[in-house]
């Protein structure tokens, strides 16, 4: 199975807040420059599963005017990592107390009350199940989403042992990467040369 996995354009938030189910808009020049390119490399007609967040379906909206061969469907176990009372708050406002106990027990804690890696994990574990049946398709979604493919293709569990263990790179903005799983060794093609998961 080959999932490309396509982040949406920069969101229109002030740097340093911390964000994850906070229905942010993207930047619409940079989403549609993000819609051309993927348009341009994607083969014909492969499902196309978008987070329900409003800064991924721009993206899905914008490549499908181009292509109207990749209709988006939309499935929320794409939506990106729910940071609770921390969403819409400075990431140096949160209490350092708080992000210590959070990187003590990664997988487990429950950032801002909100959602937990492990959760973040056994939604996309469910929804790569599903997309075996696919064969090859497109998600258009977030970081921590793409992260999470990553590190379910590479390990196979979803438990984190510790945040040192979580990929740190994720493609840029608008760019993507490609995951291939199958009997072998996953495959993992960054579009940004410059970032790649190791």
């Amino acid at each position: 199975m080959k999932l490309w996995l396509a982040r949406h354009a920069a969101p229109l938030i002030d740097a340093g807040i911390c964000y994850g189910s906070l229905d942010v808009q993207a930047d619409e020049a940079a989403t549609q420059c993000a819609a051309r390119a993927l348009a341009a490399a994607l083969p014909p007609g492969l499902p196309v599963r978008v987070s329900g967040l409003r800064r991924a379906d721009q993206l899905a909206q914008a490549l499908a005017q181009l292509r109207t061969d990749l209709r988006p469907i939309r499935d929320e176990r794409l939506n990106e990592m729910d940071f609770g009372a921390w969403e819409g708050v400075p990431w140096q406002a949160i209490p350092k107390a708080d992000i210590d106990a959070w990187t003590r027990e990664f997988s487990r804690y429950r950032a801002g009350g909100g959602e937990s890696v492990s959760g973040v994990l056994q939604r996309v574990a469910q929804a790569l199940e599903d997309a075996a049946a696919d064969g090859e398709a497109v998600w258009i979604t977030h970081a921590g989403v793409i992260r999470a493919a990553h590190y379910l293709a590479r390990h196979g569990m979803n438990s984190v042992p510790s945040a040192a263990s979580w990929p740190a790179q994720a493609p840029a903005w608008g760019a993507w990467t490609q995951l291939c799983l199958g009997p072998g060794r996953p495959l993992d093609r960054d579009s940004d040369s410059s970032r790649s998961f190791s």
